[in-house]
């Protein structure tokens, strides 16, 4: 089935302005509250968010087999586990009602009312239930470098590094979307030269600069995923800052590695961007060598070219770009990840999140941690008001955006944005 909804040459009669993440070949899913405080899934073109549930009440699905409240739901959970063909259908659909040339929706000005909110008139909500949650750490630049600062430089990638796709499964309870805050964490540590850890907030708050990707049900318990149908499963990605407490990481890790220093809050962006939509900016990835064993073995471009950014905005200050990297740069693809996941067996989900671990780039200002850009906090980075930050500071907001670009077409992700408070109280 052809995706239509592509076509570079399509133009919406919304109007979308010219460097907008959300053209009408994007086509994101999303879940968000209207003003009148109805929880709905959703689309977004430019700067409106559409009510699908409204589209589907009002009959502009017609002729695609969905359940009576598919998009009447407060998850994408449903919809997800309709599959590939559903997905495809639906977002093709989508593009036709709101190309230029369609007057059905355009020209009826009482669904119009119903259908369409300006972004601001709505709250962005997390678009999926998230039943399991796996970090990997997929990143050749990223691994190495904490190789080199915590072990042996000559032996920075341990042995199975460029064997398998590191992972481990973190905790789906405090992923927030977009704009929630997020606490400083309190936990153990052990300060430097002393041999009896201490309780206390983490003094080494770092923001991890991630993709992630959403699957459908996959697979059931005991049978694998082959690696050449594993994208079948993807239904799409979000930008993730997997917040992380470098201190207590340091103490905690071994012999089982992360937990608290990781489980305390992970952001996302609020729009699912669809593997269709990202279709046309496929790349391929780095040269793997050794060759994998054949369960992991893929041909083609299986990496995609998504520009990414950070940056920090102190309280009262301007935001400071602190780092620019690519997706293009991770080392195992979303189909090594997925299909090593799947094969002792594992289930796979509709609404389950992968992170692809920290994406950092071959060169200094492509880091994607603190952890790096400051070299564990020895080159501190200059913030625009001249203050200086080895590690986030209470009240400052990290934000990371990501897009693709070509000569035809704009398609990004929107932003994560999230502000670190001080440690929580109980009043």
């Amino acid at each position: 089935m052809p995706i239509t909804a592509n076509d570079p040459k399509r133009k919406s009669w919304l109007e979308v302005p010219q460097d907008s993440d959300f053209p009408i070949q994007n086509i994101p899913f999303g879940v968000f509250l209207t003003k009148d405080d109805v929880i709905t899934i959703g689309t977004r073109i430019g700067n409106y968010a559409i009510d699908l549930g409204a589209l589907q009440q009002l009959n502009y699905f017609d002729g695609i087999e969905l359940t009576d409240d598919m998009f009447m739901q407060d998850t994408l959970n449903d919809f997800i586990s309709d599959g590939k063909k559903t997905w495809r259908l639906v977002r093709n659909r989508i593009a036709d009602i709101f190309d230029e040339n369609n007057p059905k929706l355009r020209d009826h000005e009482k669904h119009r009312e119903t259908i369409i909110f300006k972004i601001e008139e709505v709250e962005m909500q997390l678009p999926v239930l998230i039943g399991d949650y796996t970090d990997f750490y997929s990143s050749r630049e990223h691994a190495t470098n904490v190789g080199k600062m915590f072990r042996d430089p000559e032996n920075a990638l341990l042995p199975n590094w460029l064997h398998i796709p590191v992972g481990y499964h973190g905790r789906s309870s405090t992923i927030v979307p977009s704009g929630i805050p997020v606490h400083r964490p309190m936990g153990q540590t052990l300060p430097n030269g002393e041999t009896t850890p201490v309780f206390g907030p983490s003094r080494l708050v770092d923001f991890e600069l991630e993709t992630a990707f959403i699957t459908t049900d996959a697979n059931i318990m005991g049978e694998n995923i082959p690696v050449y149908e594993a994208e079948d499963y993807i239904f799409g990605m979000v930008l993730l800052n997997d917040w992380s407490a470098r201190d207590i990481q340091k103490w905690e890790y071994v012999p089982l590695g992360p937990f608290l220093a990781k489980s305390f809050a992970s952001s996302i962006s609020p729009w699912i961007v669809t593997m269709d939509a990202l279709e046309p900016f496929r790349t391929k990835g780095p040269v793997q060598d050794p060759m994998p064993l054949p369960y992991l073995q893929e041909k083609g471009k299986k990496s995609f070219d998504i520009k990414l950014e950070v940056s920090i905005k102190p309280e009262n200050a301007e935001a400071t770009v602190v780092s620019k990297s690519n997706f293009k740069y991770m080392y195992w693809s979303m189909s090594q990840q997925l299909a090593h996941h799947a094969s002792n067996g594992c289930r796979i989900n509709s609404g389950d999140m992968m992170g692809s671990g920290t994406i950092s780039g071959p060169t200094q200002d492509s880091f994607g941690s603190m952890l790096e850009l400051t070299w564990g906090g020895k080159n501190p980075l200059k913030m625009s008001d001249g203050t200086e930050r080895k590690f986030i500071n209470d009240g400052d907001t990290v934000t990371i955006k990501g897009y693709c670009e070509s000569e035809n077409v704009r398609i990004g992700f929107g932003e994560v944005s999230s502000k670190l408070l001080p440690p929580y109280s109980r009043k």
